[in-house]
Order: C-alpha cells, then sequence, then structure tokens
C-alpha cells in the first residue's frame, strides 16, 4: 500500500513540474513577442532620393536640379612644402605648378639659377598655399602661391628683380613692382613675351657652339 502511495506520489510531483514549465515557456513567448506585427505584403521600400528625416522643412532635401546647381565658388587649394624647379615653377604634393602671372628667366639663362634660389630662398621651411586658378599650354598647374605671413610668391619674385610681370596673364598686376632693370638683365623672358622666339633660337645655337668648343 505504501509502495502505490509513493507512486502515484511521485507521478503528481512529475506532473506538476511539467505544467510548471509550459507556462514559463509561455510567459517568455509573451516577453518577446512583438505587440504588434505587420504582414510583408505591406511594407513598401523607401525612395531614399527623397526620404528626408522628420525634423527637415520643406524643401531642405529637392530632387537635384542641373539648372539651378551651382559650382563651389572657391579655387581648389594644395598646401605643402615645395621643391622649387626653377624661378617660377615648382612642386606642392606631386603637382607641378607654375606661378601665377610672372616669367622668370629659364635655368639655362642669365639670371636663371639666381631666380631659382630666390624662390628656394622665399619657400623654405614654409608650407605654401596655392590657389590652383587654371593649366598652361603645357598641362602645368597655374597657381597663386602665398607664403604663411600672406605674402603672394608673384609679386616677391618680381620685387626681388628676378621675375617679370607677364600682363597676358597677370593683367598687369604686378608691372610696377619691377625694379628699373629688370627687363634688360632678363631680355630673354623679355623676348618671349613678345613673341620674340628667335632671338632664344640664337642665344640656344650660341649656347651649344660654346659647349662643343669645351
Amino acid at each position: 500500500m505504501e509502495f502505490v502511495i509513493v507512486v502515484f506520489g511521485v507521478i503528481w510531483l512529475l506532473g506538476y513540474a511539467y505544467r510548471g514549465s509550459k507556462k514559463a515557456g509561455r510567459r517568455i513567448d509573451r516577453q518577446f513577442k512583438p505587440r504588434h506585427s505587420t504582414p510583408t505584403e505591406t511594407l513598401r521600400p523607401i525612395d531614399i532620393r527623397y526620404a528626408k528625416p522628420a525634423h527637415a522643412e520643406k524643401g531642405d532635401f529637392e530632387p537635384f536640379d542641373a539648372k539651378t546647381a551651382k559650382p563651389l565658388p572657391e579655387h581648389p587649394v594644395i598646401f605643402g612644402a615645395v621643391y622649387v624647379i626653377d624661378g617660377d615653377s615648382l612642386i606642392i604634393q606631386k603637382t607641378q605648378v607654375r606661378l601665377f602671372g610672372v616669367d622668370a628667366p629659364e635655368i639655362n639663362h642669365p639670371y636663371g639659377i639666381r631666380a631659382k634660389q630666390k624662390l628656394w630662398a622665399l619657400c623654405k621651411n614654409h608650407s605654401i598655399r596655392a590657389e590652383v586658378l587654371t593649366t598652361d599650354a603645357h598641362g602645368r598647374t597655374v597657381a597663386r602661391c602665398t607664403l604663411p605671413d600672406g605674402r603672394d610668391l608673384s609679386a616677391e619674385m618680381v620685387k626681388a628683380g628676378l621675375a617679370l610681370d607677364w600682363a597676358k596673364f597677370s593683367g598687369g598686376i604686378y608691372r610696377d613692382l619691377e625694379v628699373p632693370d629688370a627687363r634688360r638683365k632678363m631680355w630673354l623672358a623679355d623676348a618671349r613675351q613678345k613673341g620674340r622666339m628667335d632671338v632664344w633660337d640664337r642665344f640656344d645655337a650660341k649656347q651649344k657652339a660654346g659647349g662643343a668648343k669645351q
């Protein structure tokens, strides 16, 4: 008799434990099941071209209109240390830059080496700001270059008597800065500005002849 009572007791305890586990499972399902569900067929993709945040005012996110679009007003700007090529050319961040509005002598021309040395002395230990304006016929980037204190490198080279104003490109803004004998000293640069490249040809021929004699 006692054995039968024990067996019934064990069966009742097992049944009680089973019912308790099912109730706990239902509580967990209710906890993690969303209160409201939306059938998938009612969801529509958002067109991101016209999507805008709830706080945006009317007109803040209009479609692109090529007729009213405007380019950025400023020219691209390059900053950095420089490698000087000659009196009016340098390299900033792997970009070959031509000083805006001036003409310095070539390296093999009179005062060419001095012009390069002067530009190097001006740029030494400085980060130069180059405001890109255009590209010249040789593919070089033409830029208005300034020192950290705001001085214009083109103006400084003209004032030093080692570059000429090139009115064709500058509009003559540096002409008043030229030293009195600048065009006499840099007569080859002056000839180039006047389209007298025959003067260059004769000079180059004389240089080659002199080199051959040596």
